[in-house]
């Protein structure tokens, strides 16, 4: 079953929609500049990934988000580097490392977790249907507490 109208073309640009309002959602990044740019938002994508699969490897982040190693390997070091997270070795394999998020977050990862969305919605959608903003965050719950895993 499907929505009727919705198809593989409509989804795709639902989903780019999204994105746009994500990434107005988030505070602004540091140094100034109005957007994120395409390697901060695969930061973005690795750290959401190392937050839904805590104490994973750089190999499990590649299969999971399809991203080239060398993407996921500079976005795990940024990571690190930001205070965001922490690698550890692999209790069962010292060999292997592995990433989890940082146990204290610094004041910028708190910034961005907890950053609201209702503004980003509400300049999407327009002001003049407050019901609206209700409906559109509802089904937002519920495609994220179905896909946001898968």
């Amino acid at each position: 079953m499907y929505a009727p109208g919705v198809n593989g073309v409509e989804l795709f640009l639902l989903g780019r929609a999204l994105m746009k309002i994500g990434e107005e959602a988030l505070p602004p990044p540091p140094g100034g500049t109005a957007r994120y740019a395409g390697s901060d938002r695969m930061v973005l994508v690795v750290a959401s990934d190392i937050a839904d699969h805590p104490d994973t490897t750089v190999s499990e982040i590649v299969s999971r988000t399809t991203l080239p190693q060398s993407q996921v390997s500079s976005a795990v070091a940024r990571l690190k580097e930001a205070g965001s997270v922490e690698t550890v070795p692999d209790p069962s394999d010292r060999r292997r490392v592995l990433v989890r998020q940082a146990a204290q977050a610094s004041e910028r990862v708190a910034q961005v977790r907890a950053s609201g969305i209702d503004e980003a919605l509400t300049a999407a959608l327009g002001p003049d249907d407050p019901h609206r903003l209700t409906e559109v965050t509802q089904a937002l719950d519920v495609l994220a507490r179905h896909l946001r895993h898968g």
